[in-house]
């Protein structure tokens, strides 16, 4: 049996990933998660988190033959390392979705040290000139921090209302704020959890039909 790990950095992104990994996935895969806030944190304070390379390891250790690592600060490090299988960043697929859809990009986030992985990432995957629109909603981050989601999702949809006429598609760049945009209908808002678990299981079950799971 295959199995995909994630690597998160807060609790709740396990049943997240846990259900959109039973309705995605087919029968032969099969998951594993891994809870670190001390690489979000680490990252945040000096710019870098050191445990990274450990964790990694620690799922393929214990099973994992690709891994998803669900912390967008973080990503651009966790595809570099190589903990002896293929690690992919939750954002990727966003980026890509991001790029197709116009030339004036906004990237919300909610912690800053999100904002610079994420335009660096869109920005190589455009292969052309966009126009990015940094737009942080820090003062969100408490309610998450606090755990309630609920007011968390309406700052960030408030916030997002607000700027939607500025851009031809918005970013949301972390996980753990897809829950807004289920507040946002008729506009182009991009999250990237469900992205990431289609491409993932794209991926796992191709390399169990003979096809190479290398890193891209």
């Amino acid at each position: 049996m295959t199995t995909i790990g994630f690597l998160h950095t807060a609790e709740v992104h396990v049943a997240t990933f846990r259900g959109l990994f039973a309705e995605l996935a087919p029968p032969g895969l099969d998951d594993l998660h891994l809870v670190d806030p001390s690489l979000l944190a680490d990252a945040r304070r000096t710019g870098s988190a050191p445990g990274l390379g450990a964790r990694l390891e620690e799922l393929a250790g214990a099973g994992a033959d690709l891994i998803v690592c669900t912390c967008s600060t973080i990503g651009a490090a966790a595809e570099a390392a190589r903990p002896g299988v293929p690690v992919v960043r939750l954002d990727r697929p966003m980026a890509e979705a991001a790029v197709a859809a116009g030339d004036r990009i906004a990237v919300v986030a909610t912690v800053e040290s999100t904002m610079g992985p994420t335009m660096d990432l869109i920005r190589a995957t455009a292969g052309r000139p966009v126009t990015l629109i940094p737009s942080p909603c820090l003062t969100a981050w408490r309610h998450f921090e606090a755990g309630d989601l609920t007011a968390y999702d309406e700052e960030i949809a408030a916030h997002v209302r607000a700027i939607a006429a500025e851009a031809d598609v918005i970013v949301l760049a972390q996980a753990g704020m897809a829950g807004a945009a289920a507040l946002l209908p008729g506009l182009p808002v991009l999250t990237s959890p469900r992205a990431a678990v289609e491409a993932a299981v794209h991926r796992a079950v191709h390399s169990t039909t003979g096809g190479s799971a290398d890193r891209p």
